[in-house]
């Protein structure tokens, strides 16, 4: 990436963040002749006391940022609307930190029940289900998208497999309830897997793109659709309204309709509207687009830059990189051409890196949950778009391609145990600790092959000395006899009959019907003091004793290359 970019980047961001909390929530934008076309002010006044609203949206991607102000500002000067009860699918909070999030509406009396698949960066919503001021559910994520499709079908309830054996299952685990077992459980026992519900919808919320005059909507250049046009249908069946923000108005013809005119009650154009955060509509970055002209290599430069520039995401070091390669390896190994590969938030985004350096991406089609297909997942704060999708469908749509086709998903973990189970969706006791498993239950059930990617220590230091990897200072691994919370059933995988890798940064684990087996291990590491006195779980090795180490080139990177069924340079 040339100088010249670099600055005009610094610039925009440092411009953005110092202006990142002003907004006018008394503008409006007005049609002759089409009442539909209103401020942010009385579009929020439309929002009833009770009313259950569901926003779209993920990460810093297709926030309606002006209608969340506004609904705000009028509570804190009228006490309407209140008791309001928010769901979100995905997780698109500011962690506390970033204004203009779903985060607004976390007032005491405003919002006082909350329902989403990912709950970690709504910091608001977890300080007052904490103060026992807001009632906390979570459910998959993809149990969502399909429960809210489904209201739009007249329907109130599904019944899947997904979920049995983790914590969602009432039979193993809370349910749905995050803190308060006293409150309205949404899962129940069916005869075939797991019955779940959610409240009927009757305010559908989300971003797009443009409007025409007629008030139709258009998604063109969008960065996702996600929700949107779920929610709409939702709230339509359900007797409620519609409120679009978009970001500018266009000539009609503008592309294919999105939502017709007919389906929204109240359109609200801001020009500071975003495609994704910091980036309006009025400026989008075609690399988010099916549109796209802008070469990979450099879209993927602009990103690194920016998420290194803002420092809201993770910096990665040569310890988690050497981790992604050996990730990156064990998928070169097992995955052929063709596969349908999830990607998931954090350190899959670095084996995603490297699938795309190696050429390996090009081989394969890797996605998000928003439905974004195609392309490359984009990092950090832009998670949930891609860099030159080559299609886009809705979240609903995503999940129930999955539940036909996924072949391999590549997921985070905060904890695995003696028995194959993972933990992602709680840290600790307490709402504040709550995490939520995002769409993890969804593809570890649906996926032919699961590969987990996780640090082996949650606060020792490791280090990487040329091609041999040491660890610095030990500390407890989060591999443990029993994890804390159950996200993913290794029981229930091996009923399945998946292939589920453990990638860490001592070695790699697969699940057997023997248990965890230590099926490779980094250069350097011991793994009598490093690996099996470490650690609590249970670890077997293979039938014949001998651990693999692995080729010095996955630590050090020095000559690492993948080619899909073969992996050159990786055992030793």
């Amino acid at each position: 990436m040339n100088p010249f970019t670099r600055i005009a980047l610094l610039s925009h961001f440092v411009k953005w963040r110092l202006t990142w909390n002003r907004r006018d929530t008394r503008y409006e934008r007005l049609v002759p002749g089409n009442p539909k076309f209103m401020g942010p002010r009385r579009a929020a006044g439309l929002i009833t006391d009770g009313s259950v609203l569901m926003a779209s949206g993920l990460g810093g991607n297709a926030r309606a940022s002006i209608l969340y102000w506004a609904i705000r500002e009028l509570f804190e000067e009228t006490g309407h609307p209140r008791d309001l009860t928010v769901l979100s699918v995905g997780g698109f909070g500011g962690r506390g930190r970033a204004p203009g999030t779903l985060e607004e509406l976390g007032q005491k009396g405003l919002c006082t029940r909350f329902f989403s698949g990912h709950l970690e960066t709504f910091k608001a919503m977890l300080r007052l289900a904490e103060a026992g001021l807001l009632e906390l559910q979570c459910l998959p994520q993809g149990i969502m998208a399909l429960l809210l499709e489904a209201q739009g079908r007249g329907e109130t309830s599904l019944t899947s497999a997904t979920g049995v054996g983790t914590f969602i299952d009432p039979r193993v685990g809370r349910g749905s309830p995050v803190v308060d077992p006293a409150a309205r459980q949404w899962v129940s026992v069916a005869t075939k897997g797991l019955r779940y519900e959610m409240p009927k919808v009757n305010v559908a919320l989300f971003n797009l793109p443009a409007a025409d005059e007629d008030g139709n909507l258009y998604a063109r250049g969008a960065a996702m659709v996600a929700e949107c046009r779920e929610a709409a249908l939702a709230a339509r069946r359900n007797g409620g309204v519609v409120l679009a923000n978009v970001g500018r108005i266009v000539p009609r013809g503008w592309g294919e309709v999105f939502l017709p005119a007919e389906a929204v009650d109240a359109v609200v154009e801001y020009p500071g509207t975003e495609q994704t955060g910091s980036i309006p509509h009025r400026k989008a970055w075609s690399m988010f687009t099916t549109e796209s002209d802008v070469p990979e290599e450099e879209a993927i430069a602009k990103l690194r830059f920016a998420n290194r520039l803002l420092g809201i995401t993770p910096r990665r070091g040569p310890v988690d990189d050497a981790l992604a390669r050996l990730a990156a390896s064990i998928f070169a190994d097992n995955v052929g051409p063709g596969a349908n590969v999830n990607i998931g938030v954090g350190l899959p985004e670095e084996v995603c890196r490297l699938l795309h350096e190696g050429g390996v991406a090009e081989e394969i089609t890797l996605f998000t949950e928003t439905g974004v297909i195609g392309g490359l997942p984009a990092p950090g704060i832009f998670f949930g778009a891609a860099v030159c999708p080559r299609r886009m469908i809705s979240s609903a749509e995503v999940f129930r391609m999955c539940q036909e086709s996924l072949d391999v998903t590549i997921l985070g973990l905060l904890e695995a145990d003696s028995e194959g189970n993972v933990n992602v969706s709680r840290r600790g006791d307490g709402a504040l600790n709550a995490v939520g498993p995002g769409g993890f239950i969804d593809f570890t059930c649906a996926a032919r092959t699961v590969i987990f990617v996780g640090s082996w220590m949650a606060k020792g230091r490791m280090g990487v000395a040329g091609e041999r990897m040491r660890v610095v200072a030990a500390a407890p691994p989060k591999f443990v006899d029993r994890v804390s919370e159950v996200t993913f059933s290794g029981a229930e995988a091996l009923k399945r009959g998946q292939k589920v890798f453990y990638c860490t940064s001592v070695g790699a684990f697969r699940l057997t019907p023997r248990g965890m087996e230590l099926m490779a291990v980094l250069p350097g590491i011991d793994i009598q003091r490093d690996i099996l006195r470490a650690s609590a779980m249970r670890i077997v090795l293979p039938p014949s004793g001998d651990v693999p180490v692995v080729d010095g080139s996955i630590v050090s990177g020095k000559g690492f290359r993948l080619r899909l069924g073969r992996r050159d340079g990786a055992a030793a």
